[in-house]
């Protein structure tokens, strides 16, 4: 019998499955299963759980018949669970190096039949939170039941920090209940009837404390489904258990302060349903209001319990009117100065911007930028053109900064940022469509649609994802990243591994649009003769071997250093080969040494120009290789300091491991790829198609159309 089953119930947790994953298959602790059940999840749930299963034996999938909610799917794992004892782990939290070694001594010193564990919440911005029992849980005795520490009771009342003997589960016929708060009207029938509990206080579980997508921080009338669940609890208090005078009053105590917490929190209780969720919990309070009481708490707690036990609603609203208002207050005596210095900043462009925001949305106006207003380019630009064809009715406008309105192509209609064209458009523009955020001060209006095209498939970790990876950070402001991603509506998404990268990355609200990167459509169109073409444009003879190296960016480098000896490698190619030089825009102050077969082109303004000209992409992490293996052409990676980058940087995947060519972690062996000609052997090939298949499948030159007739002539097909 294997020791401990871990049920791992799985809904719409794309972004954060894999962490939650590889937490429990690294365990140094082996003697467990992975009882994983695919709720009918209707993101990529389901083909990473397969994934999974298909390189370890100890997951093993189980597919719900129909969505069954998270009550419901824990059951289905229980039922398919065949370990001494069962751990309902959520599928977005995750586990702590060495949790379930643990986990498992302390259960054979014990043997106990029910474990609560320690855990802390860790927020998205990366703030972490020490369980709020940590120091219960250390204070309590090795062995006891509830009536010998009714204190347990106060622990948060989920089922992810129990471990439960699975016979004791199955022989009183313990399971949970449908709806939403399922946990209440398990966890408390199982601490009530459980012969010997123990505590094991160190942290288990990273409780993840989701920005968006939590179930009960929805507004509606679901959550009167936790007076269902506490009736339930009581009930089987009753039944499996006779508690003390002292276990009923906690219990009590418990459950009103849980009513309490419903009802009181912002994101919950639609506001004209909660003089009747009050009715409710008057009700419930006169229903099990223990005979010899309960311990009433103190403060501003004890006076919002007095109020529920006398029905007194409007009462309650006062006082806790009043006690927001009071800190209200406080807060804003502390902001003042702050307000007065801001506003005295605010620049003149501004003012007229606010003043645009009161005039009506330009209903035929999109505004497009890329790249911080560098210039006509990337997905926006695929996506104006192809607008500019099926809906002729918009008009389109380009933001560049001053020092590249000249170089636009001729007859781009646009406007200069910072002048008050600029902020008149940024305030009326019915169309928002950027690769990077529009500025922080930048009100999202109502009528308006603002599209994040992105700039390419990550490799690096990004937005929220860089929270545990500081040094690679370029803007640490975490909550600003997401209240600039809360005003996207769409987001484009290459591939399914973006799809899912991005999840994580911005938990936001918007709608993604997985439909392959719009700029990707001229490579997937492009023919020998565009290729000739554009090596004409660059003056590049007919004939020559063209590798166009393209670096990525590395925040904690200094100015200037260069990972790669152009010049030497320049040389190991031969006077037969065309190196074109491509630095990131973050470097764009570096100076290249050129002339003879090296040539800058950095200041190129179409990236898939430079494309269609080479035979070979030589790279190290950069988003280029995505890109370019639309075009099934040679790919290099040189990854000299892959450890440091992915440790530093972090990443979504193993590109040394899943790379899409040949590889280079040094200069001798890079230079042996090309002399040998190995860079384009057939197990670069192989690995080449392999990454293609993975990344590139969307990419049939019909992106830029799928997103237009979405966007502008909202056909949702």
């Amino acid at each position: 019998m294997t020791f401990l089953s871990i049920v791992l119930p799985v809904y719409k947790v794309q972004g954060y499955l894999r962490q939650c994953l590889d937490s429990l298959l690294s365990q140094s602790f082996t003697d467990f299963e992975v009882v994983a059940v695919d709720d009918r999840s209707p993101d990529y749930s389901g083909a990473i759980l397969a994934e999974y299963a298909a390189r370890d034996p100890r997951v093993r999938v189980v597919t719900a018949p129909e969505n069954l909610g998270l009550g419901r799917a824990r059951n289905l794992g229980l039922d398919h669970a065949t370990g001494e004892y069962v751990w309902f782990v959520d599928s977005d939290d995750w586990l702590s190096p060495g949790s379930l070694a643990a986990v498992a001594a302390r259960l054979r010193s014990t043997g106990a039949d029910l474990l609560i564990v320690g855990w802390d919440r860790v927020h998205w911005d990366g703030r972490v939170q020490a369980g709020t029992a940590g120091r219960a849980l250390a204070e309590a005795p090795e062995v006891f039941s509830v009536e010998q520490w009714p204190r347990v009771l106060n622990i948060l009342h989920v089922a992810w920090n129990k471990v439960v003997r699975r016979e004791f589960l199955l022989r009183l016929g313990f399971v949970f209940e449908a709806g939403w708060y399922e946990d209440v009207s398990f966890s408390f029938p199982v601490m009530l009837a459980a012969p010997r509990i123990s505590t094991l206080p160190r942290t288990c579980v990273h409780y993840r404390q989701r920005r968006t997508g939590a179930i009960t921080r929805t507004v509606g009338d679901r959550h009167f489904e936790v007076f269902d669940h506490w009736d339930h609890a009581m009930a089987l208090a009753t039944k499996y258990a006779s508690p003390t005078d002292e276990v009923r009053g906690l219990l009590f105590r418990r459950m009103i302060w849980h009513f309490l917490r419903v009802l009181r929190h912002d994101a919950r209780v639609p506001r004209d349903s909660r003089a009747r969720f009050f009715a409710r919990m008057h009700e419930m309070y006169a229903k099990y209001l223990p005979p010899a009481g309960y311990p009433m708490p103190g403060g501003g707690e004890g006076v919002r319990y007095r109020m529920v036990s006398r029905g007194s609603y409007g009462p309650m609203r006062l006082f806790d009117f009043a006690i927001g208002r009071a800190r209200r207050a406080k807060r804003l005596v502390r902001r003042a100065g702050g307000v007065v210095k801001r506003r005295a900043r605010q620049a003149v462009g501004h003012l007229y911007y606010r003043a645009q925001l009161r005039l009506p949305v330009d209903r035929q106006l999109a505004l497009y930028a890329a790249y911080w207003y560098r210039g006509v380019g990337c997905n926006p630009a695929a996506i104006a053109g192809k607008a500019a064809e099926l809906a002729p009715g918009v008009r389109h406008l380009w933001v560049v900064s001053p020092a590249r309105a000249a170089s636009l192509p001729p007859g781009t209609e646009h406007v200069v940022a910072g002048t008050l064209p600029y902020y008149r458009a940024l305030a009326r523009a019915r169309y928002l469509i950027n690769n990077v955020n529009w500025p922080h001060r930048m009100v999202k209006r109502r009528g308006t649609t603002h599209v994040m095209t992105h700039h390419g498939t990550p490799l690096k970790k990004m937005g929220a994802d860089q929270v545990d990876h500081p040094a690679g950070v370029r803007d640490q402001d975490f909550r600003g990243q997401m209240r600039r991603a809360d005003r996207w509506d769409f987001s484009l998404t290459a591939n399914a591994h973006t799809t899912i990268a991005w999840e994580s990355a911005y938990p936001t609200s918007y709608e993604t649009l997985e439909v392959g990167y719009p700029r990707n459509d001229r490579l997937a169109r492009a023919t020998a003769a565009d290729s000739a073409a554009v090596r004409d444009q660059l003056g590049i003879p007919a004939g020559r071997r063209v590798v166009l190296y393209m670096p990525t960016h590395r925040e904690w480098l200094p100015a200037g250093h260069q990972v790669l000896d152009v010049e030497r490698l320049a040389q190991v190619l031969g006077p037969d080969t065309t190196l074109l030089v491509r630095k990131h825009y973050f470097s764009a102050d570096t100076e290249l040494p050129t002339g003879g077969t090296v040539v800058d082109v950095s200041e190129h303004p179409v990236v898939e120009d430079l494309y269609l000209a080479a035979d070979v992409l030589l790279t190290d992490y950069s988003s280029a290789m995505f890109d370019f293996a639309v075009l099934d052409r040679p790919i290099v990676v040189f990854a000299p300091d892959w450890p440091v980058y992915r440790d530093v940087r972090g990443t979504y995947f193993d590109l040394l491991a899943e790379p899409p060519g040949a590889v280079a972690t040094d200069f001798v062996t890079l230079s042996d790829l090309f002399r040998s000609g190995a860079y384009a052997d057939e197990t670069a090939q192989v690995a080449r198609s392999a990454f293609r298949e993975r990344f590139c499948y969307l990419d049939d030159g019909r992106a830029a159309e799928r997103v237009v007739r979405r966007i502008f002539l909202d056909e949702k097909a």
